[in-house]
């Protein structure tokens, strides 16, 4: 199906995001911390035209839902699931001081859900840049990120930092986009020479809302008060966090050293000590900020294991998802394919998502 089969008319505009994989840098960005994360070649496309009536209308093509949305700026309904995010890009804009006319948008997204690759940042950052086309509305990539954020934030029921949307807006498949989510201060980064990437899905779903990912937020804040400290990434040191209650101590810890991680991966290391950071973040996400499970566990031992892999982590906020690996360059289908059929001879249900 397509934008003229669902509204019997042409769209006005198309626009497309693409999703992202999380190199260094997890569980960082909401405490004003450092990531580093790239594109991936899958995207999401929003096609919108105006509405012939007064509601909204908005359809999504893999999932063949349509919702209808009363546009009245002070209604309270929001709707559920994927419609959540194109009506959250909606309001924001509202609440901005732009005038949005009711809109018919539809959706078509190769963003796997559910994966960890930012497939509702993809679909907000889609929805946004078609609205600034529809409307000539000047704001730039930046503000396009953060009017999303802020729709997941308000509307999805995530707090979210700005990592998904902001690798949406701005990062592109040949290069990894270093940035300072207090700042906003961005740096394109190459590859390690000689390395490529490998993306597997463990095949176990997750959401975030519905997971501990507030929570964690909400320990990591409690720590920074405990330390003195705006958030996180003021502390440099993790041995700062040793008077902390231990839940504290482990989530502290996670996200200082997760920070250095970035830093240290940002001047510039070589494949194998890029790996090695990798694995490292890793063991913090499973040990420290318990957000890893016995699939992903699984999968990166896998991916480890495998000559050609220089490291291997999960990537996202965890719970489910997939994981990402920096692996020799020329050899990423054949590794991909090696680990996924050991990994799934042992009774999951992965599948590769990049090679």
């Amino acid at each position: 199906m397509d934008y003229i089969q669902i509204f019997n008319a042409a769209a006005e505009v198309e626009a497309i995001a693409p999703g992202r994989v999380n190199l260094l840098g997890e569980h960082t960005d909401y405490n004003d911390g450092f990531v580093l994360p790239t594109a991936i070649p899958q995207q999401t496309r929003v096609a919108i035209g105006h509405s012939p009536n007064d509601r909204h209308h908005i359809y999504s093509a893999e999932l063949e839902e349509w919702i209808d949305i009363h546009p009245i700026k002070t209604s309270h309904t929001k709707p559920e699931g994927f419609a959540r995010y194109v009506y959250g890009c909606i309001r924001v804009l509202e609440t901005a001081g732009y005038d949005v006319p009711p809109l018919n948008v539809f959706v078509t997204s190769a963003v796997p859900i559910g994966a960890g690759l930012s497939s509702s940042a993809a679909l907000e950052v889609a929805t946004l840049r078609g609205l600034r086309s529809l409307l000539h509305l000047e704001i730039d990539d930046v503000k396009i990120a953060q009017l999303g954020q802020q729709a997941e934030i308000q509307y999805a029921g995530v707090s979210c930092g700005i990592l998904d949307q902001m690798a949406s807006s701005l990062a592109d498949t040949e290069h990894m986009l270093f940035l300072d989510t207090r700042t906003l201060e961005r740096q394109i980064v190459p590859f390690p020479a000689g390395a490529a990437i490998v993306v597997i899905d463990s095949g176990v779903a997750r959401s975030l809302a519905a997971s501990g990912y507030n929570q964690r937020r909400a320990e990591c804040e409690e720590a920074a008060k405990q330390l003195g400290v705006k958030a996180l990434r003021d502390v440099p040191d993790p041995q700062a966090a040793a008077a902390l209650p231990e839940l504290l101590r482990k989530r502290a810890r996670h996200v200082i050293t997760e920070n250095n991680r970035v830093l240290q991966a940002r001047d510039g290391v070589a494949a194998d000590e890029f790996g090695q950071l990798m694995n490292d973040s890793h063991a913090s996400l499973r040990d420290d900020y318990e957000v890893s499970i016995a699939a992903l566990d699984h999968l990166v031992e896998l991916l480890q294991q495998t000559p050609g892999v220089f490291g291997a982590r999960l990537t996202g906020a965890g719970f489910g998802g997939a994981c990402v690996a920096l692996v020799t360059k020329g050899q990423s289908e054949a590794i991909a394919t090696h680990v996924l059929e050991a990994y799934n001879h042992d009774g999951f249900d992965g599948r590769i998502l990049v090679v």
